[in-house]
Order: structure tokens, then C-alpha cells, then sequence
């Protein structure tokens, strides 16, 4: 028996649009939990009543800190939650209904909505009875060490960690982090260790400026003062703790590394128009090997489960990544970079962003069009939405470019490199394999 064209499309049609309220109506629902998670922690009578009791069931390592405060936290915080998902899927089920009847709606959302919250339901009333069962089907409070970092679309359990134990008032999407980004929760700054290089320039002072607002501590790293740095913070003029180092001499900085929550390379030198052997040398080993041997330095210091859950490493690169900058070796150096970067990322045991800013003024560009201070605003304000490649430009295309540029980049280099692995060369094919790193290279003739 075969179908027509029309039953074709007719089928197809239907199967889509009841996917498309099935996954509308899980979505809806998480947004639900997601504003009741956050007005748990803004309003304080409906905290102490439900969600304190959900903090205080687990260690750090999210073991049970006992089994009756665990049961008690699924009373108080994950059954009334689940039920106000239930109810929200109710309501959406019967208006997505009355204003498009048809079956694709009714077996959408009640297959999306109904179903997912039903079991929501069933696992938190479990949880709450003590069966052991209920407590395997929740990935991100599961006790032990994680090594995944915090990853950025959907919540896992290195991301959730931190709105335990770093700070409970940020991170509070429990499966897709929309909310987060959207609220500029997704990162938080407070009370953390940042340390900043080029930290006597434009936009490290700038940069600095906007971290002490957002609630960190900072470091500032410079190679050409030696004095403590000062700023003037919300009228108060600070003086920084400031760290002297030479290029070529990232060693000296381990210590400091190891105490960073958060590392900022954004150090650079711009030979302008020069293309001498000295300003080829001097341009690559400032702006790309300085840079690649303070990040790998910085990514040796991360080791615990907390270090994987908090550690960063903000990379300055530069638009000339895909657009030129009237200024060959500052292009061809920080394209490398941000091409470095770009493979680190792959296996990087935390988190790694790049920056990629237009032109700003500065000594180096002092008629740029940007001011230091809004680039350095800007690029805090795409971090709390956690955008891992952050671009601050007036030029329109590069928001374009730049991501399709990565995405192929990235998965060349997925494809093409292996990490700890055995390399096996022949004429067919290359392959990599989990063991030990052997290169074996076959004579010609």
C-alpha cells in the first residue's frame, strides 16, 4: 500500500507540530521552575519554608548531609515545585487547546508538558519516601567528584555545584540555562580571585574597574610599573594589590595563578606597520606565545572538583582574528592565538572564553572609536550571560563571521587532533586512539 504526496506531507506535519508543543511545553514548564527557583531566594517567607531545606541536605561533595534532612528537602522544595510545573502544564495544555484544537496540540503538550511533570511528580514524592531510586534519576545532585566543566546550555553538574557553594544567588536554571542568561546569572563575580594582565593599560584599568563592581577581588598583573595601581571606584580612589612580571618569565606568576579564581590574559603590543625579523619575533612571543604559556601555566592549577566548577580563563584575541587591522604581524599573532585557544578548548579542564574586541582607544590606537571603559562594560555584562566567545565590535558582519569561523575551526580540530592518544599513521587513513601517544611515520620508496 502506498501514500500519496499529500498523506505524506499531511503525516509529516502532524508528527513536527507535535514535537514542536511537546518540546514548547517542557520548555514552559522549566521557565516555571526556574522563576519559582529564584523568587525562592528573593523572597525570604517562601526560602525558610521551602528551598533552605534544599541547601541544607547536601555537603560539598553533594553527599546527604543526613537521610531524614534529605527526605524533609523533597517536601519542602522539589514536591511543591513539581506540583507548580504540573499545574502550568495543565493550564498551557488547555489553552494551547482551545486556541488550536487538533491533535498534534492535545498529544503534544500532553506528551511534553503533562507527562514530564507527572514524572517530576513521581520522583520528588519518591525522594520524599526515602526510595533510593528516585535520588539515581537526578544527574546533578549525584555525591562525588566531578570533571566536566560547567557547560553552557544546558545545566549539568558542575554548573548547579556552583549555585550550591559558590553563590546561591546566581545559577538558578535547573535544566536549560535561558534564565540564567537571560538574568545575567549564569556567572557570578562575587567574591572571586580575578587576575588581569596589561593591567597598566586602557582597558585592563578599565576592566579591573568594572570587576570590583561586579564584587571580585583582583589582581593586577603588569610588566611595565612597578608602584601599586590605583583606582577610582564609586568615588573611592583604591589601591590595588599589583604583581610585576616579564614577558618570558611566566613562571614567576605560579603562585598567583594558583590562588586565581580567574585569569585575564590581556597583555599585547602592536608593531603597527613593521615587518622586521625583530618586530616578527617580538609580536608573536607578546601576543601569542606570552599569552598560550600563562593559560597553559594557569590550566596546570586545575585540579579539584571546585577548581573545574570556578576556574576560568578570559582571553583577549582581537577582531583581526577574521578582519584586518591595518596591521599585519598584530593580525597574524593574534589570530594565532585565538586559533590556539580554539584547539586548548577542546580538553581544557575549565572553562576558557575569548574576547574578541574592535578597535578601542588606547596608546596603542589612541583614535579608535571605542572607548575602553564601555568595551570593558560590555564584555563583564556578555559574561555574567555566560557567552564563551565574547565580541565587542561596531562592526556588525564579525557577529556573524566570527561563529561560523569558529564552528568550522573547532571541528577541524576535533576531527583532525587527538588528545593523550595513540597517533597511528598510514597511507589510508589516520587514527587516534585512547592509549599511549606513538607516531609511527613510514619511509618513502
Amino acid at each position: 500500500m502506498f501514500f500519496s504526496n499529500e498523506q505524506i506531507i499531511d503525516g509529516l506535519t502532524l508528527a513536527l507540530t507535535t514535537v514542536a508543543w511537546a518540546a514548547g511545553s517542557i520548555i514552559l514548564v522549566e521557565l516555571v521552575r526556574d522563576a519559582y527557583h529564584m523568587l525562592s531566594h528573593q523572597l525570604k517567607w517562601l526560602y525558610q519554608q521551602h528551598h533552605i531545606w534544599h541547601h541544607k541536605a547536601f555537603h560539598s561533595d553533594l553527599s546527604i548531609v543526613s537521610e531524614d534532612l534529605y527526605r524533609r528537602s523533597h517536601w519542602h522544595h522539589d514536591v511543591p515545585e513539581s506540583i507548580l510545573m504540573f499545574v502550568a502544564s495543565c493550564l498551557f495544555l488547555g489553552v494551547a487547546y482551545a486556541s488550536f484544537p487538533s491533535w498534534a496540540t492535545l498529544i503534544g503538550t500532553f506528551a511534553g508538558g503533562i507527562y514530564y511533570t507527572t514524572c517530576s511528580v513521581v520522583r520528588a514524592v519518591a525522594g520524599g519516601m526515602g526510595w533510593k531510586w528516585a535520588n539515581k534519576a537526578d544527574p546533578n545532585h549525584e555525591p562525588g567528584q566531578f570533571l566536566e566543566p560547567p557547560t553552557q546550555w544546558i545545566v549539568n553538574k558542575s554548573y548547579h555545584w556552583r549555585h550550591h557553594f559558590e553563590n546561591p544567588q546566581a545559577y538558578f536554571s535547573g535544566v536549560y540555562t535561558f534564565v540564567d542568561k537571560l538574568l545575567g546569572t549564569a556567572v557570578s563575580l562575587q567574591g572571586k580571585t580575578v587576575a588581569v594582565t596589561g593591567a597598566s593599560g586602557a582597558l585592563g584599568q578599565a576592566l579591573l574597574k568594572h570587576l570590583i563592581e561586579a564584587g571580585a577581588r583582583v589582581i593586577a598583573l603588569t610588566s611595565s610599573q612597578t608602584e601599586p595601581i590605583t583606582l577610582e571606584v564609586a568615588g573611592k580612589l583604591l589601591a590595588l594589590e599589583t604583581i610585576s612580571w616579564q614577558i618570558g618569565r611566566e613562571q614567576d606568576l605560579s603562585e598567583v595563578l594558583e590562588r586565581a579564581d580567574i585569569l585575564v590574559l590581556n597583555h599585547g603590543v602592536n608593531v603597527h606597520k613593521q615587518r622586521t625579523q625583530q618586530a616578527a619575533i617580538e609580536s608573536f612571543e607578546v601576543n601569542t606565545w606570552s599569552s598560550y604559556r600563562l593559560l597553559e601555566l594557569f590550566l596546570s592549577t586545575v585540579r579539584t572538583s571546585e577548581e573545574i566548577a570556578k576556574k576560568e580563563a578570559w582571553v583577549v584575541t582581537s577582531e583581526a582574528e577574521v578582519a584586518p587591522a591595518q596591521s599585519p604581524l598584530y593580525e597574524l599573532s593574534k589570530r594565532s592565538l585565538g586559533d590556539l585557544v580554539t584547539l586548548r578548548r577542546l580538553d581544557a579542564p575549565c572553562t576558557i572564553r575569548k574576547i574578541l574586541l574592535g578597535g578601542f582607544r588606547s596608546k596603542m590606537s589612541p583614535t579608535a572609536t571605542l572607548s575602553a571603559d564601555w568595551v570593558a562594560k560590555q564584555t563583564i555584562s556578555a559574561v555574567k550571560r555566560d557567552i564563551r566567545n565574547v565580541i565587542v565590535s561596531y562592526r556588525f558582519w564579525i557577529y556573524i563571521v566570527h561563529p561560523v569561523r569558529e564552528f568550522l575551526v573547532s571541528s577541524y580540530f576535533r576531527t583532525h587532533s587527538c588528545r593523550d592518544a595513540e597517533i597511528t599513521t598510514t597511507v589510508e587513513n589516520n587514527t587516534c586512539s585512547e592509549r599511549s601517544l606513538i607516531v609511527s611515520s613510514l619511509e618513502q620508496g
